[in-house]
């Protein structure tokens, strides 16, 4: 998938440098829009970094260059396999407002769709108001919220759960 000069595709193992290399900018960059912190994952070795591409992990590249990531961890519990939660959401700030994010999630949806996903879930910070903006354009709903579900700095933030069905 081509969004202006960018490629957007599911990774595999041989593409765990990439992987490491965007998800790390995206803690460092952006800390208070993420569960986890730089700090934990930039001493995981290689092998767990490519244990976590486990789970579908699409990049968007820029000549070759990763510049957006989105992942999809999908339930476990057999009743509720039918839906998985976005994670990892980051695109770089020159690139926000291109449609890079737009087409990572159009590409998560359709793979989602391809293996029996029925509802797409995630969570966003309460304080993140763009994002939660942009979950609703592309059809997601606000479905709760986990007060201080995030504690950055002493502060305890909610986190608000939004879902979008893929099926009618």
């Amino acid at each position: 998938m081509d969004a202006g000069g960018v490629t957007i595709r599911l990774i595999g193992a041989d593409e765990v440098e990439a992987f490491r290399r965007i998800r790390l900018e995206a803690l460092r960059v952006d800390p208070s829009s993420f569960a986890s912190r730089y700090e934990d994952w930039e001493i995981l070795s290689l092998q767990e970094w490519r244990d976590r591409l486990n789970e579908p992990v699409f990049i968007a590249f820029q000549e070759d260059e990763p510049v957006g990531i989105m992942g999809l961890f999908r339930q476990r519990s057999s009743k509720m396999a039918h839906r998985a939660t976005i994670v990892m959401v980051y695109v770089c700030a020159k690139l926000r407002g291109t449609g890079v994010a737009v087409k990572l999630l159009e590409a998560i949806s359709n793979h989602a769709r391809n293996i029996g996903i029925r509802q797409l879930e995630l969570f966003v910070s309460a304080e993140n108001s763009a994002a939660m903006r942009f979950y609703q354009r592309q059809g997601f709903a606000e479905i709760g919220r986990i007060p201080g579900g995030v504690l950055e700095d002493g502060r305890e933030i909610d986190d608000v759960m939004m879902a979008r069905r893929l099926v009618g």
